[in-house]
């Protein structure tokens, strides 16, 4: 039961240079006592290169994506970017895969957004394929992949894979196909009554490990709780409107995302982080932690790095 961060924790905008300032915050991760750091996929830097840099410069601490969207990538491509990860970082890296919200990829992209959970088990078998040191031999209803060259890279095999799922479909396909589940913003009720079974049960029936469930959480240690509840709520606002998410919180009981947030001292965090743990998280992923200051990203992360000192 570890606790790791999310990066970008805040606001990039005032940096001269984005990857060097991800970098910079990917070693005070480390010297925080955090277990690992996770970049986010969106349409400005690369997740899967920044995590290979993240993990070449800052030994020892396990790096991921959380998470890169499937569509619009082909799994051959998604394969050879993970494998180079994999390998520049001594096998310390975990790609986390998504979904992707279709209403705001498809308008960007302009393929045809394929059909979800067909497309995410056929993605993940050709994935689990390649890392697993086989030559792919697919044609599915939504990808083919036949490569008439290798697609391993010496070094690069056996990347785990997690996968934002929430909903039971895409559950099932993670418990049979990957080696765990990323959920955001999902809480302790939404963990434990349905997440945390339906995912299980998944992969004992395929006869896989017990799976990894990394609970992607919004947490500030701060001594002023209103106004960084008042910032979160503009953070958090939107996915209330998303129809994956707004189930997942109905879930929970709550009617903003922004009533997830754990905010307050670090007494308050820590039993909020806990609850998770108690739920099933096998690891939380800190996120938004400096969403008002870097100051408060470091309380917040020297909290996480003292819970992960006191956990085996």
């Amino acid at each position: 039961m570890t606790i790791g961060a999310a990066l970008p924790a805040g606001d990039l905008a005032g940096a001269a240079n984005s990857v060097e300032e991800l970098l910079a915050q990917t070693r005070e991760a480390a010297g925080a006592g955090l277990r690992s750091v996770w970049f986010s996929q969106l349409f400005d830097h690369d997740a899967l290169t920044l995590a290979a840099l993240a993990g070449r410069e800052v030994p020892g601490i396990a790096v991921g994506t959380a998470v890169v969207p499937l569509y619009p990538r082909h799994p051959l491509h998604l394969a050879a970017q993970a494998q180079t990860a994999q390998a520049a970082t001594g096998g310390r890296f975990t790609l986390g895969v998504g979904l992707g919200v279709r209403g705001l990829l498809e308008p960007a992209f302009g393929f045809e957004y394929p059909p979800p959970i067909t497309s995410l088990r056929e993605s993940l078998t050709v994935l689990r394929d390649i890392f697993g040191g086989r030559r792919p031999r697919f044609d599915g209803e939504t990808l083919t992949a036949c490569p008439p060259l290798p697609t391993t890279v010496p070094g690069g095999g056996n990347v785990p894979i997690v996968v934002a799922a929430m909903g039971p479909q895409a559950l099932r396909v993670a418990g049979e196909l990957a080696d765990g589940t990323l959920p955001f913003l999902a809480g302790p009720r939404a963990l434990e009554e349905q997440i945390v079974p339906a995912l299980t049960k998944a992969a004992a029936d395929a006869g896989r490990p017990e799976p990894r469930v990394i609970a992607a959480v919004p947490a500030v240690v701060t001594d002023e709780v209103e106004p960084v509840r008042q910032i979160a709520a503009v953070h958090l606002g939107y996915y209330g409107d998303i129809p994956s998410y707004r189930r997942i919180l109905d879930v929970e009981g709550v009617d903003h995302a922004a009533d997830l947030a754990l905010v307050g001292d670090e007494r308050v965090v820590e039993a909020g982080l806990q609850r998770y743990f108690d739920a099933g998280a096998t690891e939380v992923v800190l996120i938004q932690s400096g969403m008002r200051s870097a100051r408060e990203r470091l309380r917040t992360w020297g909290l996480a790095g003292s819970v992960n000192a006191r956990r085996p």
